[in-house]
């Protein structure tokens, strides 16, 4: 029975676990996080999974504790795998691993190395993502790669719904590499990181709507940080909103709409940069919930002139 420490969260997390377990595989340690009460917490517990399945569970502060480097020792562990977790580790602690630790990436990689690579790729217009499983080293999402499998990204598909996918894929390619990995016939192949791109964690103004941006690349950033993340965020008549879903559509509209929010047939409208129009589906201002055939009602009367960019 082929032996490994599991480093995971989320909803990843625990797939890629439960691919293991029903591989036969032994796991004497889960190390996960311990849940923020801050946090929208939106996806499952791997703690409590693993605790179900009397696997013992860590939840250190940092990759440094003495304490769990001892603990992953005396696991004597031939692999380490590390499902999401949101740390990284440390060359001494990979080295613990007899045969390789292996991280479970949410892109295609060397495309979209770094964090939040689901939504970074949503925000690019990409029309696919995917999972790969590769080996880790000192420079994050930079080993070579075992395996990948690509889902596509629908052109009206949020972050969440890209992520379902992600984390079904990642599950299907973790079920099929473990095998290999087992009897040692895995194959591997080096990564060409000029070939890639790398990003950092996004900022709570990264989700501010610059309205002098095309309809396209505002739609992106719509589904980009829809919620369960915080929502594309501007203001409306002077009062702080947050757009969670758009439509686009190809109609080109006058010079002078733009930049403004606007009702036609009973149903709500912005207008973007490029001069083309999207239809606002679900928004919010000052906190509520505002059903767009409410606000259309609304801007009846007069459009709504836009700003270019603000921090609400």
């Amino acid at each position: 029975m082929t032996c490994a420490v599991v480093f995971g969260y989320g909803d990843v997390g625990i797939r890629c676990l439960a691919a293991m377990l029903a591989r036969g595989w032994s796991v004497p340690l889960v190390v996960t996080h311990e849940d923020d009460p801050a946090e929208n917490r939106w996806f499952g517990s791997l703690a409590q999974f693993a605790s179900e399945r009397d696997i013992p569970v860590m939840m250190p502060e940092n990759s440094d504790d003495a304490a769990l480097i001892k603990r992953v020792a005396s696991a004597q562990p031939e692999f380490i795998f590390s499902f999401y977790y949101r740390r990284m580790l440390r060359p001494d602690l990979l080295a613990l691993a007899s045969r390789g630790a292996l991280n479970m990436h949410g892109s295609l990689l060397p495309r979209f190395r770094g964090r939040a690579p689901i939504n970074w790729a949503i925000l690019h217009g990409e029309t696919q993502t995917g999972a790969t499983l590769h080996y880790m080293v000192a420079q994050p999402d930079a080993g070579a790669i075992v395996g990948q499998r690509a889902v596509p990204i629908l052109p009206d598909d949020t972050a969440v719904e890209v992520f379902r996918k992600v984390c079904s894929a990642a599950e299907g390619l973790l079920y099929d590499a473990l095998p290999p990995l087992a009897d040692g016939t895995a194959a591997s192949t080096e990564q060409n990181l000029a070939a890639g791109s790398y990003f950092g964690a996004r900022r709570p103004d990264d989700g501010i709507i610059d309205w002098s941006q095309s309809a396209q690349r505002i739609h992106d950033l719509v589904r980009a940080v829809a919620p369960p993340f915080p929502g594309a965020r501007t203001t409306l008549d002077g009062r702080p909103a947050r757009i969670f879903r758009t439509l686009r559509s190809s109609e080109v509209l006058s010079p002078s709409d733009y930049p403004s929010a606007f009702s036609r047939d009973g149903r709500c409208y912005v207008s973007c940069g490029d001069r083309r129009a999207l239809r606002i589906l679900e928004l919010e201002i000052d906190g509520e919930k505002i059903d767009p055939k409410r606000f259309s009602a609304q801007l009846a009367a007069a459009s709504i002139r836009l700003p270019l960019r603000t921090t609400p």
